[in-house]
């Protein structure tokens, strides 16, 4: 008889985590291939590393401070590479549709893109992934008050680059994006 009680293997939990790593992933590589690439990376190393992972902690912050590794990582690698001089890299990128809301998505992530890689960052993590200020903090090694302020500069750079006013409400349909601007974590 199995303990209804004992602790879930978190092997089991991970197909749980794979939207999240995705969205996430995508935000840090604006490139679907290479945010498959990461998420099956970050996966990997988990599997291999779950003896690690303490019982009782936040699996997702785990994987979440995997991936971000893998993806430092391979940028470090990357500026050793030779650029995608012929664009074929950038023929595959793909655009998802335009959405009903005055803030149409392909705008929010053009708009997206153009912020540092550390506000891209904070702001998934906080907005979009619902980790808490001090989580975010712990997962990238900075001190919360630096993932405040990224996150803020960043939402100020997505209000600026995107045209809106201070305290416009952008009248976003899609929770994520509302989630992103939103000036306080969502915690669901």
């Amino acid at each position: 008889m199995s303990n209804a009680n004992a602790p879930r293997d978190p092997r089991e939990e991970l197909v749980e985590h794979l939207g999240a790593l995705r969205a996430f992933a995508m935000s840090l590589t604006r490139n679907s291939s290479a945010a498959d690439d990461l998420v099956q990376d970050t996966i990997e190393k988990a599997w291999k590393n779950m003896d690690k992972f303490q019982p009782g902690t936040n699996l997702r912050a785990w994987l979440f401070t995997i991936q971000r590794n893998a993806f430092y990582s391979i940028r470090r690698k990357a500026k050793r590479e030779v650029a995608d001089v012929d664009g074929i890299m950038a023929a595959q990128l793909s655009e998802k549709p335009a959405h009903d809301g005055r803030l149409a998505m392909k705008d929010f992530q053009k708009a997206f893109e153009k912020l540092p890689v550390e506000q891209r960052e904070a702001l998934m993590l906080v907005g979009a992934s619902g980790f808490a200020y001090e989580e975010a903090a712990s997962m990238c090694g900075v001190a919360v008050g630096t993932i405040k302020s990224r996150a803020n500069r960043g939402r100020r750079k997505l209000a600026e680059l995107l045209g809106m006013v201070e305290g416009e409400d952008p009248t976003i349909t899609d929770a994520t994006t509302i989630s992103v601007m939103a000036a306080t974590p969502q915690q669901g």
